[in-house]
């Protein structure tokens, strides 16, 4: 039996790449998820393991092809007696998890425990916490470990009962999507296994090997290093870590300069000690928090970012809120806040201004016939940014309860990647901490992000008179290569319009 070997997903906007590096020739034995070979986009090195353990029969893509999403790569001739294979779906371990009870003696079978689906173009995680240990004894679905990654924590569930015999990746080890964490022991027999002794030293060491690995150059570089005879010391490493991609070896042969000066300016910036080191603490950035610095500076970086600034009356807003809210919560079982008020008018103000709620793309400009409203969130672990779909289409109600529901498991690391991605508009609520004015930061590829802040009664003067009002600072960062300012202050007059007469909104005005 034949079987595929295809370009798996490369991540959101990536729709090919380049065959970089064959690590196994046709007639060669493989098993399964052994690397077969190295894929290298725009962005990322992409390493496609073997679905299944046999020999590879043919090489469809060689080196330097270009391939797209789910091209066909290469293919497998299954091995006729390649043993019983390990359970890796939840599901498998439920069908075979009553044959391993029926095994003579009641020996528990090998279920491997392995790292879930990430996310699209989520590639690694860290494993943050585990819950149990070696030895253990487990039901199935119980959560073992967690896992973290750039955007999300991942809990990872026992795919059968019994006993956990071995971890592979300890905590703070970096692991591969798809890879193994631990092995069980499963079945009615399981419970009665003694645990490794040496489980806990080999982990150890499998999570020491993870960790160096991780830092490893891509094979495709060290093999143009060799084949050009030049070292490691002389290229700069853009990946991450410092590792070195093979364009940065194509950099280091073209440019004039030698690479190891080039090295100097990039060093970091070296920390001011204390003089008394007891009163300092090093901790590890999380990977949430690396990427969150990443993008934010990134949106410094490529956008003409511009903010402008307006305030609104909240008098009408609060009035409609406080006379409805005990009925609305009665009717629709939801709080009624202030978030749905503003993500009402802020779409109906992107009808007005649709550039605010567009892309750049290249030379081009992507307009949206739709809203996908995020709503950053702030969670113990940093900022996320899940995402309302077609908030536009939706009711206040709706809103509330979707702002609600995301908000909660936003806070408890529980956010699915799709959940957070593809918004068109970013509404962020500094005032919740007392933020009185702010600039925003655009949230990629986002051309437009309003700040909200907090209500504060200011004397303000109504038809010639001076009254007391609840006043709030709005901010609208923007991208100035696709809003200009009419676009942006039109924008924000449109919102401030539809919150100081709630009436507009139903209205559609």
């Amino acid at each position: 039996m034949s079987i595929e070997v295809r370009v798996p997903t490369l991540g959101e906007s990536v729709t090919e790449a380049t065959v970089a590096t064959w690590f196994k020739k046709p007639g060669d034995s493989v098993a399964v998820d052994e690397m077969l070979c190295e894929l290298e986009t725009d962005k990322v090195t992409v390493e496609v393991p073997s679905p299944a353990t046999g020999k590879l029969a043919e090489i469809v893509a060689n080196e330097g092809d270009t391939v797209g999403v789910d091209a066909l790569l290469a293919s497998i001739a299954e091995a006729g007696n390649a043993g019983p294979e390990s359970v890796t779906l939840r599901e498998t371990a439920k069908e075979e998890a009553p044959a391993a009870k029926a095994d003579d003696g009641g020996a528990g079978q090998q279920v491997d425990v392995m790292v879930p689906t990430l996310g699209e173009s989520v590639t690694e995680a860290t494993v943050s916490t585990w819950f149990k240990k070696v030895g253990d004894s487990v039901q199935q679905d119980e959560m073992l470990c967690e896992l973290e990654t750039d955007k999300v924590s991942v809990e990872v569930p026992a795919p059968a009962s019994g006993v956990l015999s071995e971890i592979l990746a300890e905590e703070g080890a970096t692991v591969q999507a798809n890879g193994k964490l631990a092995v069980m022991s499963a079945g009615a027999g399981a419970a009665s296994k003694p645990s490794a002794p040496d489980a806990a030293p080999a982990s150890s060491t499998a999570a020491a090997d993870s960790g160096r690995a991780d830092v490893e150059n891509a094979p495709s570089a060290n093999k143009l290093m060799a084949e050009k005879n030049i070292s490691s010391d002389q290229v700069s490493g853009s990946g991450r870590d410092g590792r070195i991609m093979k364009e940065d070896v194509l950099k280091a042969l073209t440019s004039p300069a030698p690479a190891a000066k080039a090295e100097a300016p990039a060093a970091p910036r070296a920390p001011v000690a204390a003089e008394d080191a007891a009163r300092e603490e090093r901790v590890k950035m999380t990977r949430l928090r690396q990427t969150i610095a990443r993008r934010l500076k990134d949106a410094q970086n490529s956008a003409a970012m511009l903010t402008t600034y307006n305030e609104v009356d909240m008098t009408e807003v609060m009035g409609v809120r406080n006379e409805y809210k005990d009925i609305f919560e009665k009717k629709h079982g939801v709080r009624m806040g202030f978030m749905s008020f503003f993500t009402k008018a802020c779409c109906l103000a992107l009808k007005e201004v649709p550039e605010v709620n567009a892309e750049i793309d290249g030379t081009d400009i992507i307009y949206k016939n739709f809203v996908h409203m995020g709503i950053a969130a702030g969670t113990p672990q940093g900022l996320v940014v899940p995402v309302i779909r077609d908030a536009d289409a939706k009711s206040f109600a709706e809103i509330e309860k979707e702002i609600g529901e995301k908000g909660k498991r936003a806070r408890d690391g529980k956010l699915s990647m799709a959940e957070m991605q593809g918004g068109t508009f970013t509404i962020s609520n500094g005032g919740v901490y007392g933020s009185l004015m702010s600039s925003p930061i655009l949230n990629p590829p986002q051309s437009g992000i309003l700040g909200m802040h907090k209500i504060q009664d200011r004397p303000m003067v109504i038809k010639g008179e001076i009254k007391i009002r609840p006043m709030m600072y709005l901010a609208l960062s923007y991208d100035h290569r696709i809003v200009d300012g009419k676009g942006a202050v039109t924008f924000l007059v449109r919102v401030k319009e539809a919150l100081e007469d709630p009436r507009r909104m139903l209205l559609d005005l």
